[in-house]
């Protein structure tokens, strides 16, 4: 787990830098559009759009940015229509790399995602070559520091979660991506406080990566994060929270 929680913890903290609220919004209003045009608009009905609205709240977006994504989703105003696509492929030392895309332009989002692995020291590969490696899952991460893990464990398995883990600063408590609104209910109804929450794709092996290679990899992924069409990025590196930290300071 280390590899994906120790980035998104990173990513969570530099996504709070006010030079990238343009980006960040600009990936939630697709979200948001997105799940609206697949399953209707109405939060209350359709989990993907309640979690997209929630994760825009989360990042000060006004809430009539959030109605007019919806309301484009749903064809009440006019609006890009945005495909969902992954591709997938492999970082430096052989780390797999799933990449989910928006884009209104596949051809020239295909053309861009290659040139960022190949600049960076991996390749794109054929659709299928690297997703089973993952599967999708809710992922809750606190620090150690916020609660004793002997009762953060009573209440993540009492509300149903399927595991909690220990690394190094941070507990991390694994669900299944209808259990994961509960378990995270449980854990804020208990007054603990969340680093951070979301329905995710966690790969069930890892990389361990030092030195140039774990350099380049981290290159890869904050490149492909740039990307305006990348929704999220997963990959199954395993670099050292020090290194990791040090590398992208």
């Amino acid at each position: 787990m280390s590899g994906h929680s120790k980035w998104a913890g990173i990513k969570h903290k530099k996504a709070k830098v006010d030079a990238q609220r343009g980006r960040i919004f600009t990936r939630l209003i697709k979200e948001i559009t997105v799940a609206a045009k697949v399953s209707g608009g109405d939060p209350d009905a359709n989990p993907r759009l309640r979690q997209a609205i929630q994760n825009a709240r989360a990042a000060n977006m006004p809430q009539e940015n959030i109605m007019r994504a919806i309301k484009k989703g749903t064809g009440e105003i006019p609006g890009v229509s945005y495909e969902e696509l992954s591709y997938e492929g492999y970082g430096p030392g052989g780390v797999a790399v799933l990449v989910e895309i928006f884009t209104d332009n596949r051809n020239r989002t295909a053309s861009e995602i290659r040139k960022i692995f190949a600049k960076n020291g991996g390749n794109l590969g054929e659709s299928g070559c690297v997703g089973w490696m993952f599967e999708k899952r809710g992922l809750i991460t606190i620090e150690t520091s916020k609660v004793d893990e002997e009762k953060l464990m009573a209440i993540v398995l009492e509300a149903g979660a399927l595991d909690i883990r220990t690394e190094e600063s941070t507990y991390e408590v694994i669900t299944s991506p209808k259990g994961f609104e509960s378990v995270r209910k449980a854990i804020a109804g208990a007054g603990i406080e969340i680093s951070n929450a979301e329905i995710t794709m966690l790969p069930q092996t890892y990389v361990k990566l030092d030195g140039k290679p774990a350099q380049q990899m981290l290159h890869l992924m904050e490149a492909l994060e740039e990307h305006e069409d990348v929704r999220n990025v997963y990959a199954n590196f395993d670099i050292p929270e020090q290194i990791m930290v040090e590398m992208t300071a």
